[in-house]
């Protein structure tokens, strides 16, 4: 290849896919401490040092592999808003983008079925979604919102299938706040980015219903998720820490809530959402 390792890694984000590999870790020790814990005899042995291994870098791989094929995508729009990137800068030719994006997904998903075919279905699953995604998803109202929805809460998921349905089951409510959250805020987002997105021609909620509606069904996803997120303590998925710590991230969604709702700033609410998912992270790890 005739650009540095430097400037593929760049084209993958490697900061994004190195959180999203941890996040996924994190994944699966959660559902290694419920299925060893008091209340399941389901699982006993060891914790699988060597799968969690598989499970960072089928991610870090995947998640590479969205971030570059979804920056072939959009060579038309970065080329004004982000000339700097490897692909309009002229670092990385565009049909190398796509054939390593392609490598990526091929990789890590052969890499997720060596682990077991829960894995290897999840990881072909999202690695398609991520290309109908950048392709044609993106550019449609609340679909494209939901899409990232289930892709960001999908890797706590990915890490659990390690212990296949019975680690599914153990984080499916963990699933569910994060991608309601993350749904919210990629709602939000496009209230922030109206301005471009309408010079750029695309075609997102906001722009096709009204900054308010949209607003209205991000406030509803963002409540709905505060109410739900006590479930994991009650249903003893995760401890008093995850309780004391998700009231911390749950009065960040409030406040993302408000700005959004009563001060009409989708900036400051943006930055909020995204300060309460850090939050309710550190919430999930505490809890284990």
């Amino acid at each position: 290849m005739s650009a540095g390792i430097r400037t593929y890694l760049e084209l993958m984000r490697y900061g994004n896919c190195l959180m999203a590999g941890f996040a996924a870790v994190i994944g699966t020790l959660i559902a290694f401490n419920i299925l060893t814990g008091p209340l399941s005899s389901n699982f006993a042995g060891p914790f699988p040092f060597l799968d969690s291994g598989f499970v960072f870098l089928v991610v870090f791989l995947v998640s590479g592999a969205g971030n570059a094929i979804n920056d072939y995508f959009d060579i038309k729009i970065d080329s004004i808003n982000r000339p700097e990137r490897p692909i309009p800068s002229g670092r990385v030719q565009a049909k190398e983008a796509l054939y390593f994006s392609y490598l990526l997904f091929t990789l890590g998903t052969l890499l997720a079925f060596s682990i077991n075919s829960i894995c290897g279905v999840i990881a072909l699953f999202n690695s398609l979604l991520l290309i109908l995604y950048a392709k044609t998803l993106k550019g449609t109202p609340l679909l494209g919102n939901l899409s990232i929805g289930y892709l960001t809460g999908s890797v706590f998921l990915f890490g659990a299938s390690v212990f296949g349905f019975e680690g599914l089951k153990a984080l499916s409510v963990l699933f569910l706040l994060a991608a309601l959250a993350i749904t919210a805020r990629e709602i939000v987002k496009d209230i922030e980015d109206m301005e471009g997105d309408r010079l750029e021609g695309a075609d997102t909620l906001p722009l096709r219903t009204g900054a308010k509606k949209a607003g209205y069904l991000a406030v509803f996803i963002g409540f709905l998720s505060v109410l739900l997120s006590p479930l994991p303590y009650f249903m003893s998925i995760l401890g008093l820490r995850y309780l004391y710590l998700v009231l911390l991230a749950d009065l960040g969604f409030l406040a993302a809530i408000v700005q959004l709702l009563v001060n009409n700033n989708p900036t400051k609410s943006s930055k909020m959402f995204k300060i309460a998912m850090f939050f309710a992270l550190i919430a999930f790890i505490a809890g284990v």
